[in-house]
């Protein structure tokens, strides 16, 4: 299959159209089967058109792609289940949770993990709380 951009010489709109080869475009032009789709004149003639080329090395760079991204992916599932394994989920409280751990000195609690905006996190770090963002995704394979 091949597709051609035509244009009408009578209203100079352009339209596309597929063909099993350019020897049937040729074909059904002499027959006068090709018409215009707006004004239905037969004066119809093929304009220039990029190829369609397949391009090998970007297939390739694509797979690499998705092979590292899934590694990332799995990665980073598995440091979330050690984090909901090992720390208290405190939800939208991290930043109160995080001062409120900070400032009583509590050694033998359990660490946390939640939500802060970006300005929290700037303003527990300006306090001295160690804080560390970490890309959260949802696992949809459970």
């Amino acid at each position: 299959m091949i597709k051609y951009r035509l244009k009408c010489e009578n209203c100079n709109k352009s339209f596309d159209s597929w063909f099993s080869s350019s020897r049937e475009f040729e074909n059904l032009k002499k027959k006068k089967f090709l018409n215009c789709h707006f004004c239905n004149s037969k004066n119809i003639i093929k304009t220039l058109m990029a190829p369609n080329i397949i391009n090998l090395k970007k297939n390739r760079d694509n797979k690499m792609k998705s092979k590292t991204n899934y590694k990332i992916k799995k990665k980073i599932l598995e440091f979330q289940k050690f984090i909901k394994n090992n720390f208290e989920n405190v939800g939208d409280d991290f930043a109160y949770k995080a001062r409120s751990l900070h400032y009583t000195n509590k050694k033998g609690s359990k660490g946390i993990y939640g939500n802060a905006t970006k300005k929290q996190i700037i303003e527990l770090r300006e306090e001295g709380i160690d804080t560390q963002i970490f890309p959260w995704i949802e696992d949809k394979n459970n």
